[in-house]
This record gives C-alpha cells, structure tokens and sequence, in this order.
C-alpha cells in the first residue's frame, strides 16, 4: 500500500522479533564461503529516526528495542546486535535499522541485495542508505518484482516477506506469492512476517501455507499483552521455508530476547 510508511512501527516489538530471527538466519547462510542473493518484497526506507513525530505518536519503539536497551540489552556479539551497532555507529543513537539495513550489515561485499519498494518517498530514502554496488533497489511492485528475477544467480538465497496487511487480501496474496516463488525458486530460503490481529484473518494464510506442504516448513509465534481491539497487534508471526539446518536454538535465543518485553512465545 502506497500510504503505509514504517517509521510509525519501527523498533516495536514485533520489529525485535522478525528482526532477530532474520540476522539469525542470515548469519547462519554466511557461514558458508558460497556467495548469496538477498531478496526483499516490502523494504522500506532502511534506517529509521526513533525520535522523529511518526515513532513518537505510536511509541512502539518504547515498548520495544528502547525498553530493550534500557534492560539487559541484546546479547553482545549476537548478529542482531551486531546490526544494531552498526546502525547506531553510522547514523546516530537514535536510529534503529530497518531489515535491508539488517541485511547489508550481516551480508559480505560478493552477495547481492535486490530491494523493491513501491512508495515514493520510502524508495527515495533507501536510496540514499544503501549506494553499495551490490545492492539493487527496484522501485515496482514486490511480489511481482521478486518473482520477474527469480531464480537470481547466485540460486542460493533468502526472500524476506513483510507486506503492510492494511488490505486483507494481502494475507491470501503473500501465501500464493510464496507457493509460486517457491515454484520457480526452489533452493530460496523464504521468511514470512505476519502480525497477529484479535481477529485471526492471518489463518487462511496459514491454512494455505500448511496445504502447500512445503519443504523445512516452520511456523514461529510470539503474543503481546493488549486490549482487545479488532485492530490491535496482539502478536508477531514468522513463516520459514527451507529452514537452514542448525538454527533452533539460536531461534529460540532470538525469541528469548523478547522476554523482558513481557511476551509469550507460542508452538
């Protein structure tokens, strides 16, 4: 949706969550020399200001990486730390990374970044973050851009999925993305974000994922406290296709981070 703009939730809870889990997974495929393709459907402006009005009319930010911060903190040398700290060295304390930014940190100078952004203004912005020669920033629709290069070369990659869900139908959209991505993609690594609404319009999603049979299919929850509102963010899902071998437990550890934020992590 061309109106959605991230700063507005950047930094909440659920950013910590996909967040975490994403530079798990990115850390884990770099471990190997072979090189990557990095794929985003939805990439936003890449950095965000978390005193700017946006972030500061939600304060989601507050109850997320900054109470974060003001507790124990991520764990040092954790490759989401290690992200943050980047983020925080080149643009200031105040800046919090969105995922390309996450990416680019975690990813080496002979993998490739392709990021589609259709807003104006957001495209603009991530521009202006992200000049590396490896990092290709398309400005077209995600799920239809995504799919017009895929498979990239190098084959061996990872797709991150973050659409807005201000529509409904994006919900249905994003499973029939990934069953048709991974239909002409099959070696890509695939990570599915989705919030969690009182509402539950996330389960035909599911349903559709879970009939598609996927190989190394891994369906992770956390749920926030929150009054009940059709509207609110009530928790953060992530969907992984082609689970890397070996990351479990740094999973888990990633959902540990969430703990003193005063959530609850679900089968």
């Amino acid at each position: 949706m061309l109106s959605y703009q991230h700063g507005y939730h950047a930094g909440g809870k659920a950013d910590v969550h996909k967040h975490a889990a994403l530079a798990v997974i990115v850390d884990k495929l770099t471990q190997k020399p072979k090189p990557l393709s990095y794929m985003e459907t939805h990439s936003g402006r890449g950095v965000y200001n978390l005193t700017a009005p946006e972030a500061l009319k939600t304060g989601e930010a507050q109850g997320g990486i900054l109470s974060l911060f003001a507790q124990a903190g991520p764990p040092l040398g954790h490759p989401y730390t290690r992200a943050l700290d980047a983020a925080r060295y080149a643009f200031g304390a105040d800046f919090y990374p969105g995922s390309p930014l996450i990416a680019r940190t975690l990813l080496r100078p002979g993998d490739h970044l392709h990021l589609m952004e259709l807003h104006p203004q957001e495209h603009a912005a991530l521009r202006r973050t992200l000049r590396e020669d490896n990092v290709h920033i398309h400005k077209r629709d995600g799920f239809a851009g995504v799919l017009a290069i895929s498979p990239p070369t190098p084959r061996r990659g990872l797709v991150l999925i973050d659409p807005s869900y201000e529509v409904k139908s994006e919900y249905v959209e994003s499973a029939q993305f990934i069953i048709a991505l991974h239909k002409k993609w099959p070696q890509a690594v695939i990570l599915l974000w989705y919030p969690i609404l009182w509402d539950e319009r996330h389960e035909d999603m599911i349903d559709l994922l879970t009939d598609a049979d996927l190989p190394q299919f891994q369906r992770r929850e956390i749920h926030f406290p929150a009054l009940k509102d059709s509207h609110a963010l009530i928790g953060s899902g992530l969907i992984f296709i082609n689970t890397p071998y070996g990351v479990d437990e740094a999973l888990d550890e990633a959902e540990d981070l969430l703990a003193p934020l005063k959530t609850t992590a679900c089968p």
